[in-house]
């Protein structure tokens, strides 16, 4: 993730109030304007569930498939429709995140608010950094493409370390977390191996992108990025795209150097638009992708889709 302040996780003016005014925003499971989808009910959990927090609702979904109803999970980002670069954490969150005996975050930038507000409120739940664990780092002279959940190595250790620390809150049923991670592995690897055969069948061809959101997922399945790195990173930025740059991206698609463009949908601009329009033009499938989970969906059948929807794309 970037530091441009247009496109960071802020955190907004009196998040850092004390305690004792924060007690009247209540402990509602939901983040303020956004209902988190897949977290608990807004009643406050009981003391046999483990409260947990999760700063997307992409790690609060496997949280919940692996904790099942021994936890209690509060996704502070989850509406489908907001770009995650750009959320204003509140009070709320905070007073939340205080309570948490377990807490996940993306890391690398991503969600800088969370390590923040931990610091402020005092508490020391077992916390979970998903780009630590991953060991992934910025390439030489590049950015680290802190979209983790896109690499599905990085998401089976997050699995273990989920059983881990949930097994420590709740020891008596820690053999039970350990198999619902199991399980989750299972299905993971069921992931990988279509990444394989997309890799079988498509290895080397190019792909391009609007933001280095997908680029776990491609790179896995042997496709290669065309995309100039000066138009995704200004695009992840939030700033503008010089003509010669956005020239060289929309001649990928005129001159048809790519088969697919892998396209978040969650951050659509002038620019991204142009280049969905230029690659509709020269007939190129387009590939959506987001960064939180769509209404409706758990993380493993969101996967699904968007490896299904790759292959299928390449395939035309």
């Amino acid at each position: 993730m970037h530091s441009s302040p247009s496109r960071s996780l802020a955190l907004i003016t009196g998040a850092g109030a004390c305690l004792a005014l924060l007690a009247g925003c209540g402990s509602s499971s939901d983040s303020g304007s956004d209902a988190p989808s897949g977290s608990a009910s807004s009643a406050p959990a009981s003391a046999a569930k483990i409260p947990v927090v999760a700063s997307t609702n992409v790690y609060g979904d496997i949280v919940g498939q692996i904790g099942g109803d021994k936890v209690d999970v509060t996704s502070i980002i989850s509406d489908p429709d907001q770009d995650p670069h750009s959320y204003e954490a509140n009070t709320r969150n905070q007073l939340t995140l205080s309570k948490a005996k377990v807490v996940i975050e993306n890391g690398g930038g991503y969600d800088d608010f969370v390590d923040r507000m931990l610091g402020s409120s005092g508490s020391s739940p077992d916390l979970i950094n998903v780009v630590e664990l991953s060991g992934k780092t910025a390439p030489k002279g590049g950015e680290l493409n802190e979209h983790v959940w896109y690499d599905f190595p990085t998401v089976a250790k997050l699995a273990d370390s989920i059983a881990t620390a949930l097994g420590k809150a709740d020891s008596a049923d820690a053999a039970t977390f350990t198999a619902n991670a199991e399980a989750f592995k299972t299905k993971l690897t069921a992931l990988e191996t279509r990444e394989a055969d997309i890799k079988k069948a498509h290895s080397g061809e190019g792909v391009g992108i609007t933001e280095p959101v997908p680029l776990y997922l491609t790179e896995a399945s042997g496709l290669v990025n065309k995309t100039p790195e000066e138009f995704s990173e200004a695009v992840e930025e939030g700033s503008d795209v010089s003509p010669k740059v956005l020239q060289d991206t929309l001649a990928l698609y005129s001159g048809k150097q790519v088969r697919a463009l892998v396209y978040n949908a969650q951050t659509s601009g002038p620019q991204t638009e142009k280049v969905k329009d230029a690659a509709a033009a020269a007939g190129i499938p387009v590939v959506p992708v987001t960064e939180t989970l769509p209404d409706g969906k758990d993380y493993l059948g969101w996967m699904t889709a968007n490896v299904d929807a790759l292959a299928n794309a390449l395939g035309k």
